[in-house]
C-alpha cells in the first residue's frame, strides 16, 4: 500500500529526511564561498523529530553541532555533496524538511594552491549550482516537502512563489534586516505558508517552531 492511501495516526512513526547548515564552495585549499547559517534550526527539527517517535535522517554541511545520536548523520560540504546525499536518502523517506542553506554558486575553477596576493584584483568567475529542493520537488509522489527561504524583501510574495515552483507543502519564510538577524539568534521571526496560502506569523524559539512544524507534518501523512 503506498503512503498515500494510508491515514497513519499523527504519531505514527515518520521518516524523515532533513537538510542542516551551510555549504562551501571552495576557491583554492583556503578560501571558500559560504554563508552564515549556523546548523542550529535544522539539528532541532532534527531532535525534536526523534523526541516525537520519528526516525531521521540529517544531511548536514560544516557546524560546530553535535548531531543527534539517534539520527543516521550524513556529513557533506559543498552543494553538490548535498545533492547525492538528498537524492540517495530521498527515495525513502516520508518527508523531506529542507532546511539547509546550500551555496547557489560555485566557482567555475578551483585552484589547487594557495591563491597569493600578488593581483590588485581577483575575479572569480562563478556557475550555478543545482536547485536541490526544485528537483526534487518533480519527484515528489506522496511525500511531504518543506522549504525554508530567507528573504531581503517582498517575503510573502517570494515565499508563495517558490512555494509553487518547487512544489511544497509548507514554506518557512524569514525577512532579513537588521531588527531579525536569523543567524544564530535564540528567537527568530517567521512564516509558514501551507499550498492552500495560509500565512501564519511566528516569534518564537527555534524548538518551539520546530514542534509547530513537526505538527503541520503529522497532520499531512
Amino acid at each position: 500500500m503506498s503512503r498515500v492511501n494510508k491515514k497513519p495516526h499523527p504519531k505514527a512513526s515518520l521518516r524523515i529526511l532533513v537538510t542542516s547548515g551551510p555549504t562551501r564552495e571552495f576557491i583554492d585549499p583556503i578560501r571558500f564561498i559560504s554563508n552564515p547559517s549556523t546548523g542550529a534550526l535544522g539539528y532541532e527539527i532534527a531532535n525534536v523529530a526523534l523526541r516525537r517517535g520519528h526516525k531521521v535522517i540529517l544531511i548536514s554541511g560544516p557546524t560546530y553541532l553535535s548531531p543527534p545520536k539517534r539520527a543516521k548523520f550524513i556529513p557533506v560540504v559543498t552543494a553538490l555533496d548535498m545533492k547525492t546525499a538528498a537524492e540517495k536518502y530521498y527515495p525513502f523517506v516520508d518527508c523531506l524538511i529542507m532546511v539547509g542553506a546550500v551555496s547557489d554558486y560555485r566557482p567555475t575553477k578551483y585552484i589547487s594552491r594557495k591563491i597569493k596576493k600578488i593581483r590588485k584584483r581577483l575575479i572569480i568567475e562563478l556557475k550555478r549550482n543545482p536547485d536541490i529542493l526544485l528537483e526534487l520537488g518533480k519527484r515528489k509522489e506522496d511525500r511531504i516537502l518543506v522549504g525554508f527561504s530567507l528573504e531581503t524583501e517582498s517575503l510573502i510574495k517570494n515565499a508563495k512563489q517558490k512555494l509553487k515552483l518547487k512544489n511544497l507543502d509548507l514554506i518557512v519564510s524569514s525577512l532579513f534586516d537588521k531588527s531579525n538577524p536569523p543567524f544564530g539568534s535564540q528567537r527568530i521571526r517567521t512564516i509558514i505558508i501551507d499550498r492552500e496560502g495560509k500565512i501564519e506569523r511566528f516569534f518564537s524559539s527555534k524548538n518551539l517552531l520546530s514542534k509547530k512544524i513537526l505538527a503541520k507534518v503529522e497532520r499531512m501523512l
